[in-house]
């Protein structure tokens, strides 16, 4: 019997390459609403607004966060996002035994929805996808793994296992308590970095997380 019913991944530097152009349109867009940007690596894996925000020490920042989608879009056209080594078949072996998946992210509806479309993951890959702009607080707090939960059926959190390359991801999964809390070095965040925040492994990517639950 599978140790685990829900495997809940975070997205840019976990599941997908996006080459660190979220966090260079986040500089970029800090910077030329006249912002410094020194700190943008604080904000791995938050909410991109709630980032914005505080970057820039104002609560409203809405024509900013427009300013950030546009120029996003712009690094993806020029740099496609691909799926990271390894994680497409992970992905498949897990639903081939039964575990559903589900993606989280600090990203907002519009821009997972078109990663999605570019990396041909809207039908039959996953289970669920929760952004950060459907409850009420991204990471570290819980909410999103808990969502996963609901839109997938899972009802023991000491059955899901989340797994992500930041410290966030890693508060997260521990303040949702999930029974395992695996920090990925495929992102740009160290062993170091990641083994001093709570956890219960650390891996090289998700494509190990098969033959870490007995699957390969």
């Amino acid at each position: 019997m599978n140790p685990i019913d829900l495997v809940v991944l975070d997205i840019a530097g976990t599941t997908v390459e996006e080459h660190g152009l979220v966090y260079k349109a986040l500089a970029d867009t800090v910077i030329a609403a006249g912002g410094q940007a020194h700190d943008v690596g604080e904000w791995m894996g938050a909410d991109k607004y709630e980032a914005i925000s505080a970057m820039l020490g104002k609560s409203e920042v809405d024509d900013e966060f427009h300013d950030f989608h546009e120029r996003l879009a712009k690094y993806y056209a020029e740099t496609p996002p691909t799926p990271i080594p390894g994680v497409p078949e992970a992905l498949e072996l897990l639903r081939d035994n039964g575990i559903k998946v589900a993606l989280t992210t600090g990203f907002d509806r519009p821009i997972v929805d078109g990663l999605l479309d570019v990396l041909g993951w809207r039908e039959g890959v996953l289970d669920a996808v929760v952004c950060v702009d459907d409850v009420k607080a991204g990471r570290p707090a819980p909410y999103m793994i808990h969502r996963a939960m609901e839109l997938t059926g899972a009802r023991n959190v000491r059955r899901v296992l989340t797994a992500g390359d930041t410290t966030r991801d890693l508060q997260a999964g521990t303040n949702a308590g999930a029974g395992f809390v695996v920090g990925v070095l495929s992102g740009s965040q160290t062993a170091e970095q990641l083994g001093a925040t709570e956890h219960t492994h650390l891996l090289k990517s998700v494509a190990e997380i098969p033959r870490l639950i007995g699957l390969a």
